[in-house]
C-alpha cells in the first residue's frame, strides 16, 4: 500500500470514526413540507443528536439569509442552480460525499452534474421536474402542451393556479415562445413579457399551496412539481401531471453543509445518512419524489417508481437542468416579475 493510500484511508478512518459516536446538536434548513419527520427521528435515536428544523418558501429566500452570515444553520437544501452559485461564492464546505461510505449507493447518472460535478460537496436529496397538474374529470383535451397556461381554452380560463418559482416560471414562457433559456436577446424578452402579459388575465392566483388548491377545487390547473401531482393524486384520481410537448425543467434539490458550519462532523454523518438507500427512500415516501441513490425504490411502495409522475410515459421531453443564468439576466426576470405581479 503506498503512502498516499495509507494516508488517505487513515484520514478516511478519522473522519467517521469522530461521527459515528455522535452527540450534541444538528440545525437544518429545508423548504417547508418537505422534510421526513421518520427521516429526523431515526436519525436523532441514532446519533443520539438534538436536531432543529427550519423551513423556507425558495431558494432565494435561504441565499440571502446565508449571504447575510450567522445563520446558526449546518445544513442547507439548494436546487441544482442554487449549489453553483454557492460553491461560487465560497459559501459551501468541500466535504467529499463521493467518498463517504454511503458514497457508493450514488446514481452514477447523477455524480458529474453541471453543479457539483464529482460530488464534492453536496449529496442528492429529491429530483423531479416541473410542469403542471389537470383534473381531467373538468377538462378532457390534450394537456401535454403548455399553451394550457399562456392561452388556454376557454373552461380553463380563471382556472389556473401559477408557480412562485420564478426560475422555472420564466423558463417554461421561454420554451412557449420558442427562445433560450438566460437570453439577453432584448427580442427574445419581449416576446416573454408579451406572452406573460397577455396570459395574466386567464390566471387566478399565484401559489405555492398547489396540493391545497387543487384538493380543495379552487383551481382546475396548477404549475408545480411532479411529486406535488402525485401526492394530489393520491385524494384525486383523475389528476394528471403534463409533459409538455415543448419542453420541461428538471431541477434536483441537494443536502449541503455551510461554510463555517458548527456542528459540522453531525453535518456530514446526515449527508452519509441520506445515501443509505432505506433512508433515502423514506425522503421519496414523504414528499413523492425521486431521489438519485441506488436500490431506494425496493424500499417504497411498488407503485412509485412506476407511478407517471416519477417514471415518464414514452416519449416524453427529456427534463432540462438550467444552469444560473447571468446576474443581469436575472435582475430583467425580477422586473418582468415585479410588473406581472402588480
Amino acid at each position: 500500500m503506498s503512502g498516499k493510500l495509507m494516508a488517505a484511508v487513515s484520514t478516511a478512518v478519522f473522519l467517521w470514526a469522530v461521527p459515528a459516536l455522535a452527540d450534541g446538536e444538528l440545525h437544518i434548513y429545508n423548504f417547508g413540507d418537505y422534510t421526513s419527520p421518520k427521516l429526523i427521528e431515526k436519525f436523532k435515536k441514532q446519533y443520539n443528536v438534538n436536531v432543529t428544523l427550519d423551513d423556507y418558501d425558495s431558494n432565494e429566500t435561504m441565499l440571502s439569509k446565508v449571504r447575510a452570515g450567522n445563520s446558526g444553520y449546518d445544513i442547507v437544501v439548494p436546487s441544482d442552480y442554487t449549489v453553483k452559485i454557492m460553491i461560487e461564492e465560497g459559501l459551501l464546505e468541500k466535504t467529499e460525499p463521493n467518498a463517504m461510505p454511503n458514497g457508493k449507493n450514488l446514481d452514477p447518472r447523477f455524480v458529474d452534474v453541471y453543479w457539483d460535478s464529482g460530488r464534492h460537496y453536496t449529496v442528492p436529496w429529491q429530483l423531479g421536474t416541473t410542469a403542471f397538474s389537470v383534473n381531467t374529470d373538468k377538462y378532457k383535451g390534450d394537456i401535454d402542451t403548455l399553451a394550457i397556461l399562456f392561452n388556454p381554452p376557454d373552461e380553463l380560463k380563471g382556472q389556473i393556479n401559477m408557480f412562485v418559482d420564478i426560475n422555472a416560471f420564466m423558463h417554461a414562457a421561454e420554451r412557449y415562445v420558442g427562445v433560450p433559456r438566460c437570453s439577453r436577446d432584448k427580442a427574445n424578452l419581449k416576446k416573454i413579457n408579451d406572452a406573460l402579459m397577455a396570459a395574466k388575465p386567464f390566471w387566478k392566483s399565484f401559489g405555492y399551496d398547489v396540493i391545497a388548491k387543487m384538493t380543495s377545487g379552487d383551481v382546475i390547473v396548477t404549475q408545480g412539481w411532479n411529486g406535488d401531482s402525485y401526492r394530489i393524486r393520491q385524494k384525486i384520481p383523475a389528476v394528471k401531471y403534463a409533459y409538455p410537448k415543448e419542453g420541461i425543467e428538471g431541477w434536483m434539490d441537494n443536502v449541503a453543509v455551510l461554510k463555517g458550519a458548527k456542528n459540522i462532523d453531525n453535518a456530514k454523518l446526515f449527508q452519509n445518512f441520506v445515501m443509505a438507500p432505506e433512508n433515502a427512500a423514506l425522503i421519496s415516501e414523504f414528499a413523492g419524489y425521486d431521489n438519485g441513490i441506488v436500490g431506494s425504490h425496493k424500499f417504497l411502495p411498488a407503485d412509485f417508481a412506476a407511478s407517471p409522475e416519477i417514471t415518464p410515459p414514452a416519449g416524453s421531453p427529456t427534463p432540462e437542468f438550467v444552469p444560473p443564468c447571468p446576474p443581469d439576466v436575472v435582475e430583467i426576470y425580477n422586473k418582468i416579475w415585479t410588473n406581472l405581479r402588480k
